[in-house]
Parts: structure tokens; C-alpha cells; sequence
């Protein structure tokens, strides 16, 4: 079955729907989601991409990000997606949204409207090897300490989002 997203305008009012990669080779704008999931100690959990994505493959990001399907509440889908792909329940709540477009080096184009979740957790995930390779729980400081001596090791997304709103 092939996957779809959820097409919107600058307001995030619904426009249609289309097959998430030619979505991805069109750089139209969709709707999307990123999770920040933090424990106690205020540390964020970072996942690394599965090394087989089609884009960002192995670059480091948030908890979790993916897209809502046709017909499917957001919150449920940060929900279904944190499962899937860090194997953890977590109350989530919105935060906030932000517009973003990045071109890749393969030709993609992510053009998103972002919404922002936010959530605690001292749970250590069990991540699902298709979706992502690795996890760690880092502080704020440490990971823009990183992004400032590596950038090209982070997704667009969660570089773009940690700088506006962490």
C-alpha cells in the first residue's frame, strides 16, 4: 500500500492528499509532525534515522517525526508513529507549527507544515531497526554544541525547529 500525506495550504486547511514521494519529488506542502520527547533530566531522546530512508538517511533528529495519513487526527499520528518507531507511549501535547522547505542532494524536497509535540518520559525506547539505527538521550547544550562543529550530521527540520522554539 502506498503512502499518502496530507496536502494543506499556508493556514494547514486540507487541499487533497498524494503519495508521500511524489509529494517528497514535487516539494509540495504537506502536513507533518516532529515528537520531543525529554526525561528528568531535562535530556531530549534523539533517534538516528534508519541508514535505509530515502532521504536523511543516518542523520540524527527528534524523538520522532513522520506524516499524518488521510483522514488522521495529528495527535494520533505522533501517537502511532512513536510507537512504531521508538516503541513507547508518551502523552503528547502540541506546542506549536512552523512552515519549512529543504532541498536534498538526491533531488527531494521537503516542504512541511511541522507541528510540534511535546512530551516526559524516563522510559528507554525500543526502537524498530527499519525506522531508525540508533538513540541517546542528550541535553539542549550538547546537542547545539554538536550542530554548531557538525550541521550535516542533523536533519533540516529538527535543526531548524531546536533553533525556534528550544
Amino acid at each position: 500500500m502506498e503512502e499518502e500525506v496530507i496536502l494543506v495550504d499556508q493556514t494547514d486547511q486540507v487541499i487533497g492528499s498524494m503519495e508521500k514521494l511524489e509529494a517528497h519529488e514535487k516539494g509540495i506542502l504537506h502536513r507533518a509532525f516532529s515528537v520531543f520527547i525529554f526525561n528528568s533530566k531535562n535530556e531530549l531522546l534523539m533517534q538516528q534515522r534508519a541508514l535505509t530512508k530515502y532521504h536523511s538517511a543516518g542523520l540524527w533528529t527528534n524523538s520522532c517525526c513522520s506524516h499524518p495519513r488521510p483522514g488522521e487526527l495529528i495527535l494520533d499520528a505522533a501517537n502511532r508513529r512513536m510507537l512504531e518507531e521508538m516503541g513507547m507511549r508518551v502523552e503528547l501535547t502540541h506546542k506549536t507549527s512552523f512552515i519549512y522547505k529543504a532541498v536534498f542532494d538526491n533531488g527531494l524536497t521537503e516542504h512541511e507544515l511541522d507541528h510540534i509535540f511535546i512530551g516526559h518520559s524516563d522510559l528507554q525506547p525500543q526502537i524498530n531497526p527499519e525506522e531508525v539505527n540508533a538513540s541517546a538521550w542528550e541535553s539542549l547544550s550538547t546537542i547545539k554544541d554538536s550542530i554548531t562543529q557538525k550541521p550535516e550530521q542533523y536533519t533540516a527540520w529538527f535543526k531548524l525547529a531546536l533553533e525556534k522554539f528550544f
